[in-house]
């Protein structure tokens, strides 16, 4: 059981912690035994998101691997120059140190894997594409990595439907280009959509930038296949939109980011692919002028709206001088993208032109340009899309992903550059104004832990005082389980814990995530 294990103090001798958070051009090396990201040696404080000291799991043993070379022929990987990449997150900013990479093509691998796994109280790291930003991805101590990147086939397409079944590692983009050949498309578009994989998406409730027009993956997601830490596997594949007979067992999966079992397969609903879309790139000299266009952007462009995303002057200025990516229009403090997608492209481009004219003559927008044709469309989207490449050529970043009331979105990057004065090199906001999703990420020329020090709790304390959530769609992982309770009550995470101990007795699933250090 998870809380009962914590009570056990591994010997420091043995503790393998993570290594200090490194810039984006370093190479990580071995890691030094030190506490993450706090920079705090042996002894000392550790941060809220520095690793937790091992769990009593069993260690990886010659038998055990001789089990899974069986079981997996070709796909018990020891070799570590293979290992690293699945050792070390996106960001290059947390690193683990697993010593076997588990690559299965079934269920039934999947299912032999987690009962072995679980009878021998090994620890497991399930591991998509390893997108993710809060260190959820990869092992904190050697826990053993298991991949879904060969669970990677299509199971079937309705096209009637629209509904899409299919195994856990699909790469988003992949499934992308196949719903478009059968004109659909998915319901999320993400930035890192070449390498995450659709089990990892649902695992993590991923939002992106579609979710003003299609929703949240809670609700087009109709069906999951799962396996229990036990290894028993929990057949939710459903295709039906309507299924009232008890529990939705399902949602307990979305969003657990892999502490309750392994997705392996996904059904999901699919809308059309639009035979319209156009995106406009707008100008605004202040945010209340940008509320005020997505104000009327509602209003006016209605049901062919699908998304609303803004970025600051900051992230422009990092988009010119790293990425070499020109304004296409004149310089403004903040900068709207917005999309529509229909049917008719004439009566598209119709409510769009009487929108663009509205947002001008009530000097909302200063400048705009507008593009149908999908190379200037995309050229327009890379200029959202490419922040977070921009940001990592500009130093270590912080990086923040909350929830907060629409109207007050921006005045969180604003206190935060007020609080941090000149001791950040730069904090820029970006997001989804649609759904109340702000970026706000903060770079230094290095890891800075006086720097972290001052950011936090701050950030995490302001967005409770205005009743958000300290994450919005990237979840918790290892960097933020420890300030859950800026968003949940105690009884709720709580309860949390005893849904993981339900689930989970022998707490082998993803170990050190998620769920905080002081959990009873």
């Amino acid at each position: 059981m998870r809380a009962s294990a914590r009570m056990y103090a591994h010997p420091a001798s043995l503790r393998r912690d993570l290594l200090l958070a490194q810039t984006r051009a370093s190479v990580i090396g071995p890691a030094p035994r030190r506490h993450a990201h706090s920079g705090a040696s042996e002894g000392t404080e550790r941060s809220p998101g520095a690793a937790p000291e091992r769990l009593p799991f069993s260690r990886l043993s010659q038998e055990d691997l001789a089990f899974f070379r069986e079981t997996l022929p070709g796909g018990a990987i020891t070799d570590p120059d293979l290992l690293e990449a699945h050792n070390v997150d996106w960001l290059k900013s947390v690193r683990g140190h697993g010593e076997l990479l588990l690559r299965p093509q079934t269920t039934a691998q999947v299912s032999e894997i987690l009962r072995y796994c679980n009878d021998r109280n090994l620890a497991v790291n399930p591991q998509g594409g390893n997108t993710g930003l809060v260190g959820g991805s990869v092992p904190v101590y050697d826990e053993i990595i298991l991949s879904t990147a060969l669970l990677n086939n299509i199971l079937t397409f309705d096209p009637v439907s629209g509904i899409l079944t299919c195994q856990a590692g699909c790469v988003l983009e992949g499934l992308s280009g196949y719903l478009e050949e059968q004109d659909f498309i998915m319901p999320l578009d993400l930035g890192a959509k070449g390498s995450c994989h659709i089990g990892g998406n649902v695992a993590t409730n991923a939002g992106g930038l579609r979710l003003l027009r299609y929703g949240s993956l809670r609700g087009t997601v109709l069906g999951l296949e799962v396996v229990l830490a036990d290894g028993r596997v929990l057949d939710c594949l459903s295709t039906l939109r309507k299924d009232n007979t008890g529990y939705d067992l399902k949602q307990l999966f979305i969003g657990s980011e892999g502490t309750l079992g392994v997705i392996t397969a996904v059904s999901v609903l699919c809308p059309r692919k639009p035979s319209a879309v156009h995106v406009a790139f707008l100008g605004c000299q202040t945010f209340e002028q940008l509320l005020g266009t997505f104000k009327l952007c509602k209003g006016m462009l209605g049901e062919i709206l699908s998304a609303f995303e803004f970025l600051d002057a900051a992230c422009m200025g990092l988009l010119n001088t790293h990425l070499k990516l020109p304004n296409p229009i004149t310089d403004c403090p903040f900068y709207i993208v917005i999309e529509t997608s229909g049917s008719n492209s004439a009566h598209d481009e119709e409510k769009l032109h009487n929108f663009l004219e509205e947002a001008m003559t009530s000097s909302l927008v200063t400048d705009g340009t507008v593009a149908s044709d999908d190379t200037k469309v995309k050229a327009l989207w890379s200029m959202r899309e490419r922040v977070t490449e921009a940001l990592t050529h500009d130093g270590y970043t912080y990086k923040y992903d909350v929830s907060l009331p629409v109207e007050g979105l921006y005045q969180l990057v604003t206190a935060t550059r007020d609080h941090l004065g000149s001791r950040a090199k730069n904090v820029v906001g970006y997001g989804h104004v649609g759904d109340g999703n702000l970026h706000l990420n903060i770079t230094s020329p290095g890891p800075d832990p006086s720097l972290q020090g001052a950011i936090e709790p701050f950030v995490y304390g302001w967005t409770a005082g205005v009743r958000g959530s300290v994450s919005a769609e990237h979840g918790l992982g290892l960097k933020k389980r420890n300030y859950i309770y800026y968003s949940k009550p105690r009884p709720a995470v709580a309860l949390m814990g005893h849904i993981k101990t339900l689930m989970d007795p022998r707490g082998i699933l993803n170990p050190y995530k998620t769920l905080p250090d002081d959990l009873d």
